[in-house]
């Protein structure tokens, strides 16, 4: 598998996921149906736990620049309605693997991807994928909250906005708000400017605008690093709130919040090539509680006990 060409050079008229609005009313065995979403679109009721289900499938990933490898030999799963915390040192390729997991990789040029990532059973870089439909089904929360210089109200109501959404956009934003546990603060104030909220309520701001798109996926990087240790809290609780209906993706260098937040953790080390060059590779990914308590590699108890890194 291999991925280089810019988006617009992919096929886009015969795309494996299409529009959430031409999806059957009902979970299908299509490709790149997201279940979660067809059954919330079904009914109200909460989604029941599937616990086994994989969401992402990951095998012997790698990642390059230029040339340059970044990432290499990542094999693990990825499962639906948990959190998976990437751990490791700074230049390690957290972010990178992070950022293949939704295509923002294509974005830069020269980006290149090898091996196998199946999204829902389906190749997430195979010709016939839109990689806008993937970024809209698997959402991005960035490092430093990025609120638009608009209204709250606008910044959440943007996506759907995009996605042709007219009708119902009061709920859509009363929604999303409340699941990101930002509505009791800010209902009165939803013309007022993004940027008078605070930095822990902009980056639930941010939040909330991912999920008003109804994602499968939510990706983090890093989302508490900018944060006080109150807002931080906040955050940490609301993830735990979002993984009942959404599976989470987190970089995290924090180690008691990987051990807090997360179910499954992946260790990423650095080695040093032939040519001097630094290489991301996966150490261990195992139960969180396990890979903190009773790691398999010395290299892991080694980063998780503060001896490196």
């Amino acid at each position: 598998m291999t991925s280089s060409a810019p988006e617009d050079e992919k096929p886009m008229q015969q795309t494996v996921m299409q529009p959430m609005a031409q999806e059957p009313a009902v979970k299908q065995p299509a490709v790149m149906a997201s279940p979660k979403m067809l059954e919330r679109d079904a009914a109200a009721s909460p989604v029941p736990e599937t616990e086994s289900e994989v969401v992402f499938s990951l095998d012997d990933l790698s990642v390059s620049y230029g040339g340059n490898v970044a990432i290499e030999g990542v094999t693990f799963d990825v499962r639906a309605r948990e959190i998976t915390a990437l751990i490791g040192p700074s230049g390690c390729g957290k972010s990178t693997l992070l950022r293949s997991l939704n295509r923002m990789n294509d974005l830069i040029v020269g980006a290149k991807v090898h091996g196998s990532l199946t999204y829902h059973g389906v190749d997430l870089y195979g010709p016939k994928v839109d990689p806008v439909e993937v970024r809209r089904r698997v959402g991005m929360v960035f490092q430093k909250p990025n609120p638009f210089p608009k209204s709250i109200f606008d910044n959440v109501a943007f996506g759907p906005k995009l996605l042709g959404k007219r009708r119902g956009l009061d709920d859509i934003v009363e929604a999303a708000l409340t699941r990101a546990a930002l509505w009791d603060e800010v209902k009165d104030k939803l013309k007022e400017s993004a940027f008078t909220l605070s930095g822990g309520q902009q980056q639930r701001l941010c939040i909330a605008r991912c999920i008003a798109v109804e994602p499968d996926v939510i990706l983090m990087d890093e989302p508490c690093s900018a944060l006080d240790p109150i807002a931080t809290a906040k955050i940490e609780d609301l993830m735990e709130q979002l993984k009942r209906e959404y599976t989470i993706v987190i970089v995290t260098h924090n180690m008691q919040q990987a051990a807090r937040a997360s179910d499954r953790t992946a260790f990423i080390t650095t080695d040093v090539g032939d040519e001097g060059t630094r290489i991301g590779r996966l150490v261990e990914f195992d139960e969180t509680s396990k890979l903190f308590t009773q790691p398999t590699d010395s290299r892991t108890e080694g980063y998780i006990t503060g001896r490196f890194g």
